[in-house]
């Protein structure tokens, strides 16, 4: 079989040619994308925000390019689970001048096993793989390569047969996004294809995805990164953590909101800013956290988890999603008098009673890959169309 001979140009992978990281560390291997600047990593040392900080949901490649063929180093870190079948293979999407033009994964990457029992992690060093893109067309073009939502990924070389350079941001707006997993992509099918991914692609939006599975606990530091992040359009949706996380109770719930408002207000005095309140989540409804994993279906080699709180326990002050719903309501309303580009949507108007019927969550938790397309259309048609609080009205 006769291949092509490409003479390869290696490019240095410089902030200038990503777009969705915060923050780049220089590793023994290449550079390491982060979407918490090293600052707000410092502050907390909790492994699950490490983990979900460092896979590159929305974190893409840019460049400009004459090249048909573009070749990517990375070191994955692909995640086992003991006793759970195994996940999906990290997913690249490669998009040329807009356009879904290939998808393709990495072999080799470091293994870490996770035992959901006993809550160990062990960590095993793999080789570096080879994204492989070839065929595409022979005319300058934008270039876009989207890392694994899901998968932290070191980038070690970029090669292709033609020079690069960094691609113009043209006039689109920038949407800057906190959420749970399920805003990270949770079981989406690819790092395009995740709610938020989808959203900005129907809203013509640049999008800085930080969506930190298990993470989005009205953390100050992450404030602190919204306030400090140039953008046009900015959405927070919280709640489904701090209740599965069983981490504050409602007294400090109010004020720890107003405090994060008010923290990206202070860089963002009026960007249009919406709160968007938990798509539905049986188990947490009326039933506190924390949330568990149940030890039942994992025997049987299934994930799905368990809310083990008491309902009773919300007149104490415990969360639940109905109480985070109507609050998150409240504080909204209260500050839209001084604030009139801050703006509310209830969570379940983009995934409700009906949707729960039709697509159930596969582990009560999060949203499968119909679902995120599903809740990224409905958000966009309630944010970027019409009367909605991205809509541009300089138009």
């Amino acid at each position: 079989m006769h291949t092509t001979e490409h003479h390869w140009i290696t490019t240095p992978i410089t902030a200038d040619i990503l777009r969705g990281a915060l923050d780049l560390e220089h590793t023994e291997h290449g550079v390491l994308p982060h979407r918490l600047p090293a600052r707000a990593r410092a502050q907390c040392v909790d492994g699950q925000l490490a983990m979900a900080e460092s896979q590159p949901s929305g974190v893409r490649l840019v460049f400009r390019t004459r090249a048909t063929a573009v070749e990517l180093d990375t070191l994955p870190t692909k995640r086992v689970y003991v006793g759970v079948p195994p996940r999906p293979e990290g997913v690249y999407d490669l998009l040329v001048d807009g356009r879904p033009a290939g998808r393709a994964g990495v072999t080799g990457g470091n293994t870490l096993t996770i035992d959901l029992t006993t809550g160990t992690a062990e960590h095993q060093a793999g080789p570096v793989g080879t994204l492989r893109f070839t065929d595409l067309p022979d005319s300058v073009k934008n270039v876009e390569i989207w890392l694994p939502h899901n998968e932290t990924t070191e980038l070690v070389a970029l090669r292709t047969d033609a020079p690069i350079e960094p691609a113009p941001d043209g006039d689109r707006k920038v949407w800057l996004h906190h959420g749970s997993s399920i805003s990270h992509g949770s079981d989406a099918a690819s790092p395009t294809a995740t709610w938020p991914a989808l959203a900005a692609t129907l809203g013509g939006v640049a999008l800085i995805n930080l969506g930190l599975g298990g993470s989005a606990l009205l953390d100050p530091f992450t404030a602190r990164a919204m306030r400090d992040t140039p953008a046009d359009l900015i959405s927070l949706k919280v709640g489904i953590n701090l209740v599965n996380a069983d981490l504050m109770r409602l007294r400090a719930f109010t004020p720890a909101v107003h405090g994060f408002l008010d923290t990206i207000r202070e860089g963002h005095p009026a960007a249009p800013l919406l709160v968007v309140s938990p798509i539905l989540c049986p188990i947490h409804e009326d039933t506190p956290g924390p949330g568990a994993f149940d030890l039942g279906a994992l025997s049987t080699g299934k994930l799905r988890f368990r809310a083990t709180g008491d309902p009773a326990e919300r007149a104490a002050g415990k969360l639940t999603l109905n109480v985070i719903q109507e609050e998150l309501a409240r504080i909204v309303e209260q500050r839209a008098d001084e604030d009139p580009n801050l703006h509310y949507l209830d969570g379940r108007e983009l995934y409700g009673q009906a949707d729960s019927a039709e697509l159930p969550l596969p582990d009560q938790l999060h949203p499968d890959a119909a679902t995120h397309r599903r809740i990224g259309e409905r958000f966009a048609e309630l944010a970027f169309t019409a009367d909605g609080p991205f809509t541009d009205r300089s138009a």
